[in-house]
């Protein structure tokens, strides 16, 4: 007679069980966010991708300018830059000069004067010029273009390039005369602050005269970082004669 082995009781088997969780533990919180995760996908996933043919593009809108509506352009519209502009790269070149002869100009402050709100404007435009000239000699690297020489104590902002002669840069807007800036250095005080302040009247207003030169020349100025930068230059050196024409009132 055969004999077969014992059928095992309760007692002898061993039920494996899902191990539980605590509420709230990173185990718990994970496999519950799995499932819910599993049932979102079978139920959602296949209504949203329903409701989206193949055939779908992507819209691609031109703003209008003021006044005018928006142009739909086809799905195949890539964007492109505007080309560079001769004009561009001379507005940079020049106007690298003729804020280093500002920045020159600030540089006499300390030692000419005592007067706090001067110095505390020549500081201001002393920073903001020099910013922006190494702005603008990186602009120029980053398009291969010849970088400007700065004036020559303007320590730390040297760079290689090209040198623009000095009867070219008397020729730019508002630049001083080597004479007015002789004098500029040979005054102290008073005479100090009322020649530094027409000087830098005249050196603003013709800066912002190469802006508008820059904005009237047909193709130019389409550069977005240059014509955020030329727009910026506008603005600030606006609000600066403003302060100065009331500091010289003030001396009146």
């Amino acid at each position: 007679m055969k004999i077969f082995p014992p059928i095992p009781t309760r007692r002898h088997m061993t039920v494996r069980r899902e191990p539980k969780f605590k509420p709230g533990s990173s185990r718990g919180v994970l496999r519950r966010a799995l499932l819910a995760a599993g049932v979102f996908t079978v139920l959602i996933v296949p209504a949203t991708l329903s409701q989206q043919p193949d055939s779908a593009r992507p819209v691609v809108v031109q703003p209008g300018a003021p006044g005018t509506p928006t142009k739909t352009l086809p799905s195949s519209t890539r964007p492109t830059l505007p080309p560079r502009s001769p004009a561009d790269v001379e507005f940079m070149q020049g106007m690298i000069f003729h804020h280093s002869q500002a920045v020159e100009m600030t540089a006499m402050i300390p030692s000419h004067t005592q007067n706090k709100d001067l110095r505390s404007l020549g500081a201001r435009i002393s920073s903001s010029q020099s910013d922006e000239i190494k702005f603008m000699k990186r602009w120029l690297a980053a398009r291969g273009e010849s970088i400007p020489k700065s004036m020559p104590n303007m320590p730390g902002m040297e760079m290689p390039g090209m040198e623009m002669p000095h009867d070219m840069m008397a020729l730019m807007p508002g630049m001083l005369t080597p004479q007015q800036m002789e004098a500029l250095r040979k005054a102290k005080g008073a005479e100090f602050d009322h020649l530094f302040l027409t000087g830098m009247i005249q050196h603003h207003n013709g800066a912002l005269t190469m802006v508008k030169d820059l904005f009237d020349t047909a193709g130019a100025g389409q550069d977005a970082e240059l014509f955020n930068f030329a727009t910026d230059a506008d603005n600030t050196q606006r609000a600066e004669i403003k302060i100065m024409q009331a500091m010289l009132e003030k001396k009146q």
